[in-house]
């Protein structure tokens, strides 16, 4: 048995999903599964053209289906559809909500789909989250008997909130409930607070579709990208039905599924543990998952596992229909375990004038994520280089440029033109309106203020300021939480800094589920970037390793990891001491998302538990551990 690092896909076979108790398609990825949904749509609507009947279309918002939305635009001005037949009712609008705010869901809709294509603005039903309090009950009924008149709703899309809500049909909702006016749990209105600037200013009640409301669609489709609803969907899929879990009432549906990608569906048995739903295709990887995840259950190192420990824990089938030799299966993965350590040794013993460039998708993703790795990397006389790919100019808080301006006024002895500047300013920040998008000249300053806090940073793990650069990629820069599609302008970009420096490693930001997509785009840019440099064939790049890193948002798993990278207690202080010169994202960071604690505090927990779970499979108790996945190319 040889153990390999390459991904490859494991086939099932005779798959029991018994525990599973809705239908469940997982795809690769959330673009492969988002191409999935529009072709479907696409399918459903282009048949009801042939009858001359009406599609009724139930909508979501948020992140999930922006993909599809973006697909249907594709589709429609390419002849492939027309939305002329489709009626569309959305599920959901925060109350109350001027429908010309950037945070309601009527600009959502329209920026994202409506008005890219042809469908009649009569057809379009999005709820009114204007009216006065004494008129929802009424305009609610009529929202129900809108959908009634049309003969129900064909197929409506859902997302799925992190208490299990869909639409806004909170926990301990009634399944009887139709469309009305709810109050927002507090989990709920912190997870939207990213979207508008501070948990204060989301709104504490919203309009909504009921649960009976969405049951009688006609057919449903939940989708759920990334590992942010991991645990919810594990809840949602594999668990009973729960007025504590209004998603779970979909068990229900006689024609519902849910369409999730591989990470979304990662903490599911079939995914996580699918020895435990039926007969594998056993690979170096599958086995090297099973031993890590049977000594965790065991509570035994990896060496003291036993044939016993497999038979008594659904791992039996390796003896009886594979040629398994335990002995020989255990210690290569203990030495492959070992070896992630030995490959980042073996890989920086010789750093002299090896050049290194750290893509980081923020000015602090960096240290955070791989601080230490940095600051050996500088140790080990490697050329270490960080690419800065945004400003994270909407991350800084206004206070903030009061305070650096004022800082310049008083060091310039009281200069007429920073003291005009400090009063605009001020003004501006006196009236400005929440979610209002900064002037340019602030965004810049705020964008000056983080490139100052990377620069310290940078220079406590040993860099040097003609080493950092600060791209400020186009797609980034729009003053709002809502960035564009990445253009040919970010890869070119992108191109021009690796042909400049020719790295021969490269790190990038692996981690997906910052709350709004930056890193999931930089990833994406770097990736098309590669190919592009490939596809001309650049010789350097044929020779580059290329490594991903997460911390800022989670963490690998030890079965993933790859390349491990030991700290000690010294280098996790001077790491902290790095992460700590990002002032502006201290105590308070703008877009904390779903975890509390601050950013430091995250990667040094992440990186000490990961050392724990190496500890306890056996290898050696190190402070803290930095891992890494290696990127494979498709060559």
């Amino acid at each position: 048995m040889e153990l390999t690092n390459n991904v490859k896909n494991i086939v099932k076979k005779d798959l029991n999903l018994s525990n599973e108790h809705v239908k469940v398609k997982i795809h690769p990825d959330s673009d492969i599964a988002s191409k999935a949904i529009s072709d479907y749509i696409i399918e459903k609507i282009n048949q009801k053209v042939k009858t001359g009947e009406a599609f009724v279309l139930g909508l979501a918002t948020g992140s999930s289906p922006i993909e599809i939305y973006r697909n249907l635009i594709h589709a429609y001005k390419n002849g492939r559809v027309s939305f002329k037949n489709v009626y569309t009712f959305n599920l959901d609008e925060y109350f109350p909500m001027d429908s010309n705010s950037i945070h309601s869901y009527v600009q959502f809709m329209h920026q994202n789909l409506f008005n890219e294509i042809d469908i009649p603005k009569e057809n379009i039903h999005i709820p009114d989250g204007s009216l006065p309090l004494e008129k929802i009950k009424t305009y609610c009924t009529e929202y129900e008997k809108k959908i009634s008149e049309l003969g129900g709703i064909d197929l409506q899309l859902l997302g799925i909130g992190r208490t299990g809500h869909i639409g806004f049909n909170e926990p301990n909702t009634s399944f009887e409930s139709e469309t009305r006016l709810v109050w927002l749990d507090p989990l709920t209105r912190k997870d939207a607070s990213n979207s508008f600037f501070g948990e204060k200013n989301v709104p504490t009640q919203a309009i909504t579709m009921g649960m009976k409301t969405i049951m009688q669609s006609k057919e449903i489709i939940l989708l759920a990208w990334g590992e942010s609803k991991v645990s919810i969907l594990q809840k949602t899929i594999e668990g009973n039905v729960t007025k504590k879990i209004p998603a779970t009432l979909l068990q229900k549906h006689n024609n519902c599924k849910f369409i999730l990608d591989k990470a979304a569906a990662s903490e599911l048995i079939r995914e996580k543990t699918p020895w435990l739903v039926g007969a594998c295709i056993w690979d170096s990887k599958l086995i090297r998952k099973a031993v890590i995840w049977l000594s965790h259950k065991t509570n035994k190192s990896i060496l003291k596992l036993t044939k016993s420990d497999f038979m008594q824990n659904h791992l039996a089938e390796l003896f009886y229909e594979h040629e398994f030799d335990l002995n020989a299966a255990i210690k290569e993965v203990y030495e492959s375990l070992f070896g992630a350590f030995e490959l980042w040794r073996s890989n920086t013993s010789n750093g002299k004038g090896t050049r290194a460039v750290v893509f980081s998708p923020h000015p602090d993703d960096d240290v955070i994520s791989m601080g230490g790795s940095i600051i050996q990397l500088v140790d080990n006389g490697f050329d270490v280089h960080v690419a800065y790919q945004t400003s994270g100019n909407i991350a800084v808080h206004d206070d903030d440029v009061l305070r650096f301006l004022q800082f310049c006024i008083d060091a310039s002895c009281g200069d007429p033109y920073l003291l005009k500047a400090f009063d605009t300013t001020k003004k501006f920040f006196s009236s400005k309106r929440e979610g209002q998008i900064d002037t340019k000249k602030i965004l810049d300053l705020k964008g000056f203020i983080r490139k100052g806090e990377a620069l310290a940073a940078s220079r406590v793990c040993g860099i040097g300021e003609d080493n950092c650069h600060f791209m400020n990629l186009p797609f980034y820069e729009t003053g709002a939480v809502k960035k564009k599609p990445h253009t040919k302008a970010d890869i070119e970009q992108t191109y021009a800094l690796l042909e400049k420096t020719k790295p021969e490693k490269i790190f990038a930001a692996g981690d997906l589920s910052d709350p709004h997509g930056t890193h999931r785009v930089c990833l994406q840019i770097l990736f098309d970037t590669i190919e592009q440099l490939i596809l001309d064939k650049k010789e350097w790049i044929e020779k580059c390793e290329v490594w991903l890193y997460r911390g800022a948002w989670q963490e690998w798993n030890v079965s993933d990891i790859e390349m491990a990278v030991p700290l000690s207690p010294s280098d996790l202080i001077k790491k902290r001491s790095a992460i700590f010169k990002h002032q502006s994202q201290k105590d308070k960071a703008m877009f904390p998302g779903p975890d509390e604690r601050e950013f430091w505090q995250r990667s040094e927990q992440r990186n000490r538990n990961t050392a724990r779970k190496y500890n306890a499979l056996g290898l050696p108790d190190y402070e803290a551990i930095e891992g890494f996945v290696r990127y494979f190319q498709n060559k």
